[in-house]
């Protein structure tokens, strides 16, 4: 299975979409929006910021894993 590390996040607050690289060593819990400014945390459901506002979820997930197990 290809693992995709590049997730486009969308800022809840502002609507900025900014395109990142995903780590593949640790859970990405927070993100500051390039435009705006206010630092994004994974809504209560997820494990991530990239779950939570990206267009592809975290590798673990991507891989049918725990994030961050």
């Amino acid at each position: 299975m290809r693992i995709n590390l590049q997730s486009t996040l969308t800022c809840p607050h502002c609507g900025y979409e900014g395109t990142e690289t995903m780590p593949t060593d640790a859970c990405q819990w927070f993100y500051k929006c390039k435009s705006c400014g206010q630092i994004l945390k994974p809504l209560h459901w997820d494990c991530c910021v990239y779950c939570s506002y990206g267009t592809v979820p975290c590798p673990p997930i991507q891989q049918g894993n725990q994030c961050c197990a």
